[in-house]
């Protein structure tokens, strides 16, 4: 009998289907295919640095029946993250904006959708990582982001998957960790709600910032 999904470590042949659940799920948990001008921007904002960064405490749910041979297995849903933001975004200034502004210098041409989140805005956040530096990293010094294909919603992926990663942050001695996430996605919401996720200080109303305990 064929094995189903499973939660397993990142591996580099993941890297372009990481990219693109990112890209199916970055419109406020719906496909933003073409939002933009240019598909790469989402994946080379919220995914591609931390594998580059931190891929240990990358993890996917991965389904091995797909793969055989050379195939990969299909990837169907991540969390990735790091465990200490303020590092992470001093290796962003050296080692990821200086590429990610040669390879987008500039918003591309209009593609007709009117997102919440703008390219400019989003060209600012990929050459500005000081974004990151939330008032609570204190107590929440790492940060996460959690993607799911909607096949994969609802079959307690996302529970393990936050699990997985606050039990490789709790064994690093990190006190806890925080995400940043879309106000219109009302279901992700719910989702960390239930996880025991609360409201940070700093958190604004057209953007949340949830933290909790790495225990």
């Amino acid at each position: 009998m064929p094995a189903g999904p499973e939660i397993r470590p990142y591996r580099p042949a993941d890297r372009e289907q990481v990219a693109r659940i990112c890209l199916l799920t970055a419109a406020g948990g719906g496909d933003a295919t073409g939002v933009y001008s240019d598909d790469s921007l989402m994946p080379e904002v919220f995914a591609l640095p931390y594998l580059e960064y931190e891929p240990e405490l990358a993890f996917v749910v991965a389904d091995p029946s797909t793969g055989s041979g050379q195939r990969a297995d299909r990837v169907l849903g991540y969390v990735i993250g790091v465990a200490d933001t303020a590092a992470f975004a001093e290796w962003w200034k050296r080692e990821w904006a200086p590429g990610f502004a040669a390879r987008h210098p500039s918003p591309g041409a209009p593609t007709g959708h009117a997102p919440a989140f703008t390219e400019a805005q989003l060209i600012e956040a990929g050459t500005s990582p000081d974004r990151m530096l939330i008032a609570e990293l204190a107590d929440y010094p790492a940060h996460l982001h959690i993607d799911l294909l909607p096949e994969l919603q609802g079959r307690g992926f996302g529970r393990r998957l936050i699990e997985t990663f606050r039990s490789a942050l709790a064994a690093r001695g990190v006190p806890g960790v925080h995400l940043g996430m879309d106000a219109a996605n009302t279901g992700a919401r719910e989702f960390y709600d239930r996880l025991g996720f609360h409201e940070l200080p700093s958190s604004r109303a057209d953007s949340p910032l949830l933290g909790i305990a790495t225990r």
